[in-house]
């Protein structure tokens, strides 16, 4: 089921940037524009994991707004910093389901964008990147104490912007963060590793400048 919900919100997202209305507003960036903007994201882990436990885990989704600074070299390539934290219960699925609290991760991402030439209101782009992801307040229900330890992953993006005028705009936008880490409960009683792989859908608002 999380499977197609990735697929239809990938799918909804390709489909909207490419159909996008035609206005009289061309989206063509020049070098040395800014482009800042907010979205709702989604984050929906792709998780899997190996205990010592045996078993396996499960990371539940979070919705939290995410911010990005975006930096025109030139009309078709872009730098873009992207940056949120969001928070997750995780389940150990051994034993008939053993409750490892909820930890917040703070993903910032640095991404190289290339956009598309449309003489048009509208411009898809894709990306790809780094990510570094810290893991931070970690809380458990029995006190016990929890580590995971913070990681670079590798980053992937697709994405439309849909100009409403000759600043504004509307973002709809997709990641995948390839994302592992190493976990460690009460001083080593139970060990592993976690793969996140979250996928990130997005929508929102933008300005450039």
């Amino acid at each position: 089921m999380r499977v197609r919900n990735i697929a239809a919100a990938v799918l909804a997202v390709a489909t909207l940037g490419f159909a996008a209305p035609a206005l009289a507003v061309d989206a063509t960036a020049e070098a040395g524009d800014w482009q800042i903007g907010v979205r709702a994201v989604v984050v929906i882990p792709d998780e899997s994991g190996s205990l010592s436990i045996g078993g396996d885990v499960e990371v539940d989704l979070d919705t939290k707004p995410e911010f990005d600074v975006t930096y025109f070299i030139n009309s078709n390539w872009a730098l873009e910093l992207i940056a949120t934290t969001t928070q997750h219960d995780v389940m150990a699925t051994a034993g008939g389901g053993t409750d490892l609290g909820n930890v917040w991760l703070l993903p910032p991402t640095l991404l190289v964008q290339y956009r598309f030439d449309t003489s048009a209101n509208w411009q898809p782009y894709l990306g790809a990147g780094l990510n570094y992801t810290v893991f931070y307040n970690e809380e458990t229900p029995g006190g016990f104490k929890i580590d995971y330890s913070d990681e670079f992953g590798f980053a992937l993006q697709m994405g439309a912007d849909i100009f409403v005028d000759e600043h504004w705009l509307i973002n709809l936008d997709v990641k995948h963060i390839f994302l592992n880490s190493d976990v460690n409960v009460a001083n080593g009683a139970v060990t592993g590793n976690v793969t996140i792989d979250p996928w990130i859908v997005g929508v929102g608002l933008g300005y450039r400048f």
